[in-house]
C-alpha cells in the first residue's frame, strides 16, 4: 500500500497508545476485556427448592450503544446510524444437590432521534444489532426484548453440565456480546475439568439466536433475515440447499500441563455441511521482570461435507476468480508474537489463507480473532493476507491515571483482486479508548478509519467499490 496521510496517522496514533483492557469489576460481577460477564459470587448450597429461588441473585445492567458510520463519498451506500438503549436482568438461582438454573431478560430499544427511517434499515451496518430487521420489516416498530438466556445447569465433581439457550466461548463460538444482546445457543453444553490442567468443552446445538434476532433459527443456513443472517454467513447455503434443521457439534481440549504452554485442540461439525479442526499454541517467555514474549500460531482447516455440484466457494455467492467453486475445502495460519508487562503490550500479527474457498464462520467466533481481525473487518476469504500491528497501555495497571487504558490497532488487508466479491485492498486503523468510573460504570469510545484501494479492476472492466468509511461508537456500561 502507497505511503499517505492515513498510514502516517496510523503510524503516529500506535506510537502514541500508550493488555491495553482494563476490567470492570465489582463486588457480583466482572466485566472481562471480550465483554464477557464473570460472576464474583459464588452460588449458595440450600437444601429446599424453594430456597432454590429465593436465594438465588440478580444482576442488572443498563447500556447504551451508539453508532456512526460514514461511507467514502464514492461509496453508493448510505451513511447511517443507531443508538440502542437497555440492558439486562439475569437472575441465578441456589443450587439444591448441583442443580441451578439462570435466566436473561434483554432488552433494546432504538429512540426515534437517532435511528434510520424503516425504508432504510438495510442500510444499517455495525449498529444493526441494536434492533431485529426482521422483525422492524414485517412490524414496523424498532427494539427489541428477548429471552437471551434460559437453562438448567448441573454440576457434580468438575463437571458441569448446562441445558437450554446459554452462552458458550469456544476458537468457533463466541457470546460477542459487544452490542446489546448477546449471541446465544439452544442445546446442551459440557465443560469437564477432571483431567489435571486439561479443560474439555463439549456442545451440541440444535438453534443459534444471533444478537438482532428475539427468536431461535438455524445454525448455518441462509433465509433473508429469518434464519441465519450473520455477516460472515456464506450466503450459498440456502434453505432450500441445507435445510432449516442443521445442527453445530463442538469439542474443544485445552491442556496447560506443559509449563508456559497453552494448547488447544478443537473440533466443530455441521453434519452433511462442513467440519473444522483447529490447532492452537502459545507459550509464554519469561524475560526478566513482569515483561514476557508470548509467541502463537493458529492453524485451521475446514473440511467439505456437502459433496454437491453446487458454487458455494465464496461467502458472497459470486464465486468468480476461484478455483474450485464447487468445494467448502480451506485452511488458514495465523501467528501472532506479543511483548507485554502488567500495563503495556505489542502485538505483531499475520494471517493467510487458502486460496480455495471461504472460510465459514457465522457463530461470532471469528477465524483471525486475536491475530489480525480488526473491528468490523472480515479477512477469511480464500487467499487473503493481513498484516497487523497493535499496542496498547494499562494507564490504571501503570498507577498513572485510575480506570484508563486505550489501544490501538493497525491492519493491512491484502484481498484477492481476482475475486469480483471480494473487497478491495484496504488499510484500517481501530483505536479503543476506556475509562471505569469506579466499580460499576465503564465508558468507551471506538473508533475505526478504513481506507480501501479504489483502482482494482473486476472481471467486467470495473472497478471494485471503494469500502473507505470511518465508524464512530461511544458504550456505557453500568451495573445495579
Amino acid at each position: 500500500m502507497k505511503v499517505n496521510k492515513f498510514n502516517l496517522l496510523a503510524v503516529g496514533m500506535l506510537v502514541l497508545s500508550s493488555t491495553a483492557y482494563a476490567d470492570l469489576k465489582n463486588d457480583k460481577i466482572t466485566l472481562k476485556p471480550n465483554m464477557t460477564l464473570q460472576y464474583n459470587t459464588k452460588q449458595k448450597s440450600v437444601d429446599s427448592l424453594s430456597d432454590m429461588f429465593s436465594e438465588g441473585e440478580f444482576f442488572g445492567r443498563f447500556r447504551v450503544n451508539t453508532f456512526k458510520w460514514d461511507w467514502s463519498k464514492s461509496v453508493a451506500g448510505r451513511d447511517n446510524k443507531a443508538l440502542g438503549v437497555g440492558g439486562s436482568i439475569v437472575y441465578r438461582s441456589a443450587k439444591l444437590n448441583g442443580l441451578s438454573t439462570t435466566v436473561g431478560l434483554y432488552t433494546s430499544q432504538n429512540p426515534s432521534f437517532y435511528r434510520m427511517d424503516l425504508d432504510k434499515i438495510d442500510s444499517v451496518k455495525a449498529g444493526k444489532d441494536t434492533f431485529s430487521r426482521a422483525d422492524t420489516q414485517a412490524t414496523g416498530n424498532f427494539g427489541m426484548s428477548v429471552l437471551g438466556q434460559a437453562y438448567l445447569q448441573y454440576d457434580i465433581s468438575k463437571i458441569s453440565l448446562k441445558v437450554g439457550r446459554q452462552l458458550f466461548e469456544s476458537v468457533f463460538t463466541k457470546s460477542n456480546d459487544t452490542k446489546m444482546i448477546p449471541n446465544t445457543f439452544d442445546g446442551v453444553s459440557a465443560t469437564i475439568k477432571e483431567l489435571p490442567q486439561t479443560t474439555i468443552q463439549l456442545g451440541y446445538f440444535t438453534a443459534q439466536k444471533l444478537r438482532d434476532h428475539t427468536t431461535s433459527h438455524d445454525v448455518i443456513a441462509v433465509n433473508g433475515w429469518i434464519e441465519n443472517d450473520d455477516s460472515a454467513i456464506n450466503k450459498s447455503l440456502t434453505t432450500a440447499l441445507i435445510g432449516n434443521d442443521n445442527e453445530l457439534l463442538i469439542a474443544s481440549f485445552t491442556n496447560k500441563s506443559i509449563k508456559n504452554l497453552k494448547a488447544n485442540v478443537s473440533m466443530a461439525s455441521v453434519p452433511d455441511v462442513l467440519h473444522n479442526i483447529t490447532l492452537e499454541a502459545h507459550y509464554t517467555i519469561p524475560v526478566g521482570g513482569n515483561w514476557k514474549v508470548v509467541p502463537g500460531i493458529r492453524y485451521m482447516m475446514q473440511i467439505d461435507g456437502l459433496d454437491a455440484n453446487v458454487a458455494v466457494a465464496s461467502l458472497k455467492g459470486d464465486t468468480s476468480g476461484y478455483k474450485d467453486i464447487n468445494d467448502l475445502d480451506s485452511s488458514l495460519v495465523a501467528a501472532r508474537v506479543d511483548v507485554k508487562d502488567n500495563a503495556f503490550l505489542f502485538r505483531l500479527g499475520y494471517s493467510e489463507i487458502s486460496d480455495k474457498a471461504d472460510i465459514i464462520a457465522p457463530w461470532r467466533g471469528f477465524p483471525t480473532g486475536g491475530f489480525t481481525r480488526a473491528m468490523a473487518q472480515y479477512n477469511w476469504y480464500a487467499n487473503t493476507k493481513t498484516y497487523m500491528a497493535r499496542v496498547g497501555y494499562n494507564f490504571d495497571k501503570a498507577g498513572i491515571l485510575e480506570g484508563f487504558n486505550i489501544f490501538a490497532r493497525y491492519a493491512v488487508q491484502d484481498f484477492d483482486d481476482k475475486k469480483d466479491a471480494v473487497q478491495a485492498d484496504s488499510d484500517i486503523l481501530h483505536i479503543d479508548a476506556m475509562q471505569n468510573i469506579g466499580k460499576n460504570l465503564q465508558a468507551k469510545v471506538r473508533v475505526g478509519l478504513v481506507r480501501a484501494d479504489d483502482k482494482i479492476l473486476k472481471s467486467d472492466l470495473t472497478y471494485k467499490t471503494d469500502v473507505s468509511y470511518n465508524e464512530y461508537r461511544f458504550e456505557l456500561n453500568y451495573f445495579f
